[in-house]
């Protein structure tokens, strides 16, 4: 198992950060983040292609300068550990972006004010994943058992997330919602993007700050797997903080892109637990087996692929289900 080490100097991460802040002021300021407004396909799609660009040529640059300052195989090593770092992050986001899906449908967010709530949770996520980091890299620092603790998370909550597959949150029920409801004054109506209004001299929260508490406590839970799976290919810490902020910069426009496509992806979430297992025993082998980055790569990119592949030919039992009801109702003269 790897020392938890990184390459990098004070400049690049002040560097890195510096992007990153840079990115979201553009965003806030000079692109309209500040502007309710419903977000087209179009462009969500060219945002979508521009963090995968921009993740692709830090890669590059990455690689590029190990080459110059250290050697050839460093290089080679760790450009492979940020690539397969950022597809496992991203890979994981996409199903963090369809529960954010069902929130805002039981929510009936606007699309309009959906960007700015999905803005303000990536400024949280990024707070919570850097502070998950620097927690995971000094716990594995000082506990190598930790390493193989991470990996028995990550295989149980495969194993969990593959039994729970077909179901969908409730989120009536869920704890946070009903101690927010019990607890508060909510008003029943959105009021712009204010997260507070006063009525009658007394203050109310309004629906957007209750979705916006449920879509941070939802990237807190996802990060709790996804943080220990990029472990199993690398503890350099700025490794794993690049690809998980690339990873959460990029979500807000993939979820503008595919959340309504759900059920078109309908097994991407049983190839997300086989890929927490697989990632999950990589690491409880580790003392016998050692994997090499590109294996874990390209079992990743396997299982991805066959999962979308499988969405898109196997039929899925929502719409059996629906056939056969249909066809129930036809026989016995009801309606569907």
């Amino acid at each position: 198992m790897n020392q938890v080490e990184t390459f990098a100097t004070p400049a690049m991460w002040a560097g890195f950060v510096g992007f990153v802040l840079v990115v979201l002021a553009l965003d806030l300021y000079v692109l309209g983040g500040r502007r309710a407004h419903r977000v087209s396909a179009r462009e969500a799609l060219c945002w979508v292609l521009a963090w995968v660009a921009l993740a692709t040529l830090f890669g590059a640059l990455l690689w590029g300068f190990l080459d110059a300052t250290l050697d050839r195989a460093t290089a080679n090593r760790k450009a492979l550990e940020f690539y397969t770092g950022y597809l496992i992050e991203l890979s994981l986001s996409v199903d963090n972006m369809f529960v954010f899906s069902l929130i805002f449908g039981y929510f009936a967010v606007p699309l309009e004010l959906q960007r700015r709530v999905l803005l303000y949770g990536v400024l949280g996520a990024i707070v919570m994943r850097v502070s998950m980091i620097l927690a995971g890299v000094w716990l594995l620092a000082q506990f190598s058992w930790m390493f193989y603790l991470f990996g028995a998370l990550l295989v149980v909550t495969g194993a969990r997330m593959l039994a729970h597959a077909d179901r969908q949150p409730d989120i009536a029920r869920n704890p946070l919602v009903r101690l927010l409801r019990s607890s508060m004054r909510i008003t029943p109506d959105y009021h712009g993007e204010s997260f507070f209004v006063r009525i009658g001299g007394l203050r109310h929260a309004t629906p957007m700050f209750v979705v916006l508490l449920m879509i941070e406590a939802s990237d807190a839970v996802f990060a709790v797997d996804s943080i220990p799976a990029i472990f199993a290919v690398t503890t350099d810490p700025f490794l794993v903080f690049t690809s998980n902020i690339f990873a959460i910069m990029g979500l807000r426009a993939m979820y503008f892109l595919l959340a309504d496509m759900r059920e078109r992806f309908r097994y991407l979430k049983h190839g997300l637990a086989a890929v927490l297992i697989v990632i999950g025993g990589k690491m409880l082998a580790a003392p016998w087996f050692h994997v090499p980055v590109q294996w874990s790569l390209g079992a990743v990119g396997l299982i991805l692929l066959a999962s979308v592949g499988a969405s898109a030919i196997l039929p899925g039992r929502t719409a059996a289900n629906a056939a056969r009801s249909k066809a129930d109702a036809s026989r016995t003269g009801d309606p569907p």
